[in-house]
């Protein structure tokens, strides 16, 4: 098997640009998530109660994005600091497919489980 290296740099370069499209992502799901009107006249039943499960389901998206976000701003820091590529918890080195696949990783497999 081909070892999967990232170094720092690369992996800085790859959560930037999930950091922007998370963030252009955010800008154009904001009507989706913007309150569902009470208008029953203008809306049927049926209509207004899917608005508000796709404004639900836009609402738990935008959650998990900034989840995300948080975690890549954490990978950043790390990065900065030094500390890339090295487990949060057991400062044991993370296995290098495993940053290969997601530089945010803060934890070494063994930790994670």
């Amino acid at each position: 098997l081909k070892q999967a290296k990232m170094d720092a740099q690369t992996a800085r370069q790859k959560l930037l640009e999930e950091q922007e499209s998370l963030a252009a992502l955010r800008q154009q799901s904001v009507e989706a998530r913007a309150p569902v009107t009470l208008d029953q006249q203008a809306v049927g039943r049926l209509s207004r109660m899917d608005a508000m499960q796709k404004q639900n389901m836009e609402l738990a998206t935008e959650q998990r994005r900034q989840q995300r976000l948080q975690i890549i701003a954490a990978a950043l820091q790390r990065i900065e600091a030094g500390d890339f590529g090295y487990c949060i918890l057991c400062d044991e080195a993370i296995a290098p497919q495993r940053l290969a696949f997601d530089p945010a990783v803060a934890c070494c497999i063994q930790c994670r489980a």
